[in-house]
């Protein structure tokens, strides 16, 4: 009589720590969905904020090039102004019979020609730099365009995550509200009030290498003892947590990862 009390107080513990580590490993996932939920948001816009650096990176380069540009038209114009002068000074030379005007004349129009040498000189200078400068902008808008590519994709991959996980969150609720009538509303409440005392949001902690996962503290001989034992639930004194033996919480896992899959499929 007392054997089949005890192996029935045996399957009732273990029963309720399969349920219990099942409603956690739930209450896990659906953190994690949830913390992913909000984190895209900041995801997303530290990618835009990457973004628009190399857009105002480039803009620099725009305006350099802009500048060389009007810098090279400054020197044509001043080309197109010294062959006025030249062509205005060569038919004065026709009309002056002064020897002295004449020579000023002279000078004047070389004077216009070393004008015109130093412009195309410049000319010739700003064509090299402004190459170069379209050479990096090239190179830069290439890595705008793949990045922009990049950040096109990855909010696309993000968006189907949030819809694949809208779906994962509606079966794992189910799953939630199908475990959480399998135990009592003490022991229920008990799980919940665990839960939301802890950071991590762990009240279900296997035991693995002597010590709660998550925890640097072992447990004592005496308590690892009855863990494995399975016949009654413990917690630990440190964490707060309920304890569960890792071969156990190790089944349960496999068994739920192959619902959640199956469920997915």
């Amino acid at each position: 009589m007392n054997h089949n009390k005890k192996q029935e107080a045996v399957t009732t513990v273990v029963d309720k720590l399969r349920v219990l580590y099942n409603l956690q490993l739930i209450d896990s996932r659906m953190d994690e969905i949830r913390k992913f939920r909000i984190n895209i948001p900041m995801e997303i816009k530290s990618l835009e904020e990457e973004l628009d650096k190399m857009k105002k990176k480039l803009e620099y380069f725009y305006k350099n090039i802009f500048f060389i540009k009007e810098n090279i038209n400054k020197q044509n114009k001043n080309i197109k102004s010294s062959d006025i002068l030249i062509s205005k000074y060569e038919k004065q030379k026709y009309h002056t019979k002064n020897h002295k005007e004449l020579y000023s004349l002279d000078k004047e129009i070389d004077y216009q020609k070393l004008e015109i040498q130093l412009a195309k000189k410049k000319i010739k200078e700003l064509n090299i730099k402004i190459h170069k400068e379209k050479e990096i902008l090239k190179e830069k808008e290439d890595i705008l365009e793949k990045k922009e590519e990049h950040i096109f994709h990855k909010k696309k991959e993000l968006n189907n995550i949030l819809i694949e996980n809208e779906k994962e969150e509606q079966i794992l609720l189910e799953k939630s509200l199908y475990f959480s009538k399998k135990v009592d509303n003490d022991l229920l409440k008990t799980y919940k009030k665990i839960r939301n005392g802890v950071k991590n949001g762990i009240a279900i902690a296997p035991v693995q290498r002597g010590a709660p996962l998550g925890s640097y503290l072992a447990i004592t001989p005496q308590k690892y003892s009855e863990l494995i034992q399975r016949n009654k639930l413990l917690i630990d004194e440190h964490s707060g947590r309920i304890l569960i033996d890792a071969e156990l919480a190790e089944e349960e896992k496999k068994k739920f990862f192959v619902f959640c899959y199956k469920k997915k499929l």
